[in-house]
């Protein structure tokens, strides 16, 4: 009789375990799989400019409305993988400026056509280049995930201006979203450990005599990068793969007949050797 009470008990024991077990692996798949940080309810936009869906809204149960505009080519049916593009604006195009101004004052979205034709692009327009419109590119970057077809060896980003500001967030909140970095006319205000740690290709471009930002602080985080790849035991030629300083002078803006450094900038959209490094890069 004993003997039965024992052997109930060890069985009653292990599914108790096993219940545990299961709950975790559950709780885990969730983590994992689950689109735990943002709803699936998209308010899709009604007007369409340059091939761009326009004032998309992602309902954001963490993160609040995140508006969007999407370019999706037409040869998109979801059967084979794309590649994906975030490019955050500077400040003349967050969205207290005008629905839309973000794609009518910087030609980033549209030249990235030219690179790959089974490309997403997304261009968020948020509210600000802090912590919030970093917390959002992260959410709608995963959104965009979990909806498409994306091939995550070709998801890449750019931000210029306050957009980089963001982007920099970004980078160190969620590095492994992203195949490669174009951070222009910009600066660094994310912790680099996170970009180092996932060996996530950067190129730094700014006009040296920057109006704005000045080209000082670029090198400065250019110099940060390179220094943490040392400490890793990476080579020089590794390092060259990894990461680019471009320092544009100001004849690289006078011969495109632009007197302003800063806004200038945006001719790195039409740079091929630029854009051609960064839709180079997979993973």
């Amino acid at each position: 009789m004993n003997g039965t009470k024992i052997l109930a008990g060890m069985m009653a024991l292990l599914l108790a375990v096993s219940a545990i077990a299961c709950g975790r692996a559950k709780a885990q798949e969730q983590d994992t799989f689950a689109p735990s940080e943002t709803s699936r309810l998209v308010t899709a936009g009604t007007e369409e400019y340059r091939g761009f869906l326009m004032d998309n809204v992602l309902h954001s149960k963490n993160d609040g409305d995140i508006h969007y505009h999407i370019y999706i080519p037409e040869s998109y049916d979801g059967s084979e993988p794309y590649a994906l593009f975030v490019t955050l604006p500077g400040y003349e195009g967050l969205y207290f400026q005008g629905m839309g101004v973000n794609l009518k004052a910087e030609e980033f979205a549209f030249e990235a056509q030219k690179y790959n034709e089974n490309m997403l692009i997304a261009a968020p327009q948020l509210e600000d280049w802090g912590e919030t419109s970093a917390d959002q590119t992260i959410a709608l970057t995963r959104y965009l995930l979990e909806k498409y077809n994306i091939d995550t060896n070709r998801v890449y980003a750019n931000g210029y201006s306050g957009g980089g500001e963001t982007m920099s967030l970004v980078l160190e909140k969620a590095p492994e979203l992203f195949t490669a970095y174009l951070h222009c006319s910009s600066r660094w205000d994310g912790d680099y450990a996170p970009v180092v740690e996932n060996r996530l290709p950067v190129y730094l471009a700014i006009g040296e005599d920057d109006e704005y930002y000045g080209s000082e602080p670029t090198r400065e985080d250019y110099e940060a990068l390179r220094d943490r790849y040392l400490e890793q035991g990476l080579s020089e030629e590794e390092i060259e793969q990894l990461l680019v300083l471009d320092i544009k002078d100001g004849s690289y803006f006078t011969e495109r007949g632009i007197s302003n450094q800063h806004g200038g900038g945006g001719q790195f959209a039409f740079d091929e050797e630029i854009m051609g490094w960064l839709f180079g890069q997979i993973k």
